[in-house]
């Protein structure tokens, strides 16, 4: 068997008025992820995660955010399209370990639903997706409840 790791980030302004979407789940809140798809900042990690591991380079080179065609896209759809690319080169996940940084709210009510989608996107068990949640402690841009983070690591194997 081959393995392959790969890691992906994404951060994005939270903005009021803006729906705050996490791993596919509109998470109630005032303040929403401002990106020129849906902002999901914890499938942007994990597209980039999965790219980086297949070297095909990163989600601007797939779904430039100049291109109108992803202007408010739901971001289910990249995650999609990268575990295609993936399955179609012999790769699968094994697991997937991701942590979203965010001051408020709190997301463990939502922890379990964002891993079902992810687990259902990638067609892999629910045991193979780890979604962590953590804050600054109000330090930095995120703290200061300007902004939300997602790291993400992925190991796939042929």
């Amino acid at each position: 068997m081959q393995y392959r790791i790969g890691n992906g980030i994404d951060s994005h302004r939270l903005e009021k008025g803006v729906p705050l979407i996490i791993g596919g789940v509109s998470i109630p809140f005032q303040k929403g992820s401002k990106g020129h798809s849906d902002g999901d900042v914890l499938f942007h990690a994990i597209v980039d995660a999965i790219l980086g591991s297949l070297s095909l380079g990163d989600i601007g080179n797939h779904f430039p955010s100049d291109n109108p065609r992803w202007k408010d896209a739901d971001s289910r759809l990249f995650l999609e399209h990268v575990s295609k690319l993936m399955n179609e080169t012999g790769y699968s996940v094994e697991n997937v370990d991701a942590t979203i940084i965010l001051q408020e709210p709190v997301l463990s009510p939502h922890i379990l639903l964002i891993r079902k989608n992810i687990s259902a996107v990638l067609l892999v068990d629910l045991e193979q997706i780890s979604v962590k949640a953590t804050t600054t402690d109000r330090l930095g841009f995120i703290g200061r409840g300007e902004g939300i983070a997602a790291t993400a690591s992925v190991l796939i194997k042929k």
